[in-house]
């Protein structure tokens, strides 16, 4: 969770893309937003530890905008493939 924080941070899409469960995952991302994030909370986490093939993280992102703060609250979850981690995003 915290590479994929950094990665929206530094608008590293390839990074994001690849870290993305390709049956979930978009074929584009887009940065046209000018959000500044700047602090990543995580407040709960299940499962994902060394013999689980699945995890959930549900965190708080705050970022700036145009002079405001906000934040935004996801609970994510993750699966392993191949021994990597990687984001599955739910339709």
């Amino acid at each position: 969770m915290r590479s994929r924080y950094t990665a929206f941070v530094t608008h590293d899409e390839d990074y994001l893309l690849r870290t993305w469960h390709p049956d979930t995952r978009p074929s584009q991302l887009g940065f046209d937003i000018p959000l500044e994030f700047y602090r990543l909370d995580i407040l709960e986490t299940t499962d994902g530890g060394p013999l689980d093939s699945t995890g959930a993280v549900d965190f708080e992102a705050f970022y700036r905008v145009d002079g405001q703060r906000g934040s935004q609250r996801e609970h994510s979850t993750f699966v392993r493939i191949d021994g990597k981690w990687v984001y599955h995003a739910e339709h």
